[in-house]
């Protein structure tokens, strides 16, 4: 596996506000990103279930971490479309969520990822298009 390191592993401030641990993993080469993520009550309803839009933004702030590590940093990942299917309820505590590129073209990347809770349970899973403009526009 080919490590990647981002120009700064701190969380950040959207980091922070999705509840980041830590990046686990950033593999270039096979366009993969692993990172954990803890949820808490103040993300929850319905007596302790995360709501949506957190599990979703798990999965897609990995999905961008997996593109950002294979263009080597020099693009910026901007949503298309993504999708989510939720198959178990997301509880307090520590989640992970793992993505991949399915596939690459020069300007548009075609992504997948999960999400998964400490015992491995596959608690959603995600697909998502996304447009690459060169960070160099955001400077």
């Amino acid at each position: 596996m080919s490590e990647t390191t981002t120009p700064s592993r701190d969380a950040g401030e959207l980091g922070k506000s999705l509840g980041q641990v830590r990046v686990v993993s950033l593999d270039a080469d096979a366009g993969r990103a692993i990172i954990e993520y803890r949820c808490g009550l103040h993300m929850c309803h319905s007596g302790g279930v995360a709501q949506g839009g957190f599990v979703t933004g798990w999965i897609d702030a990995a999905m961008a971490h997996a593109t950002m590590a294979a263009t080597n940093f020099e693009f910026v990942p901007m949503s298309l479309e993504i999708k989510v299917s939720f198959f178990k309820p997301c509880a307090p505590g520590l989640v992970t969520a793992e993505a991949w590129i399915e596939q690459k073209g020069r300007s548009t990347v075609f992504l997948e990822g999960r999400l998964s809770d400490e015992a491995g349970n596959t608690l959603a899973k995600a697909t998502s298009t996304v447009r690459l403009i060169p960070r160099a526009k955001f400077a």
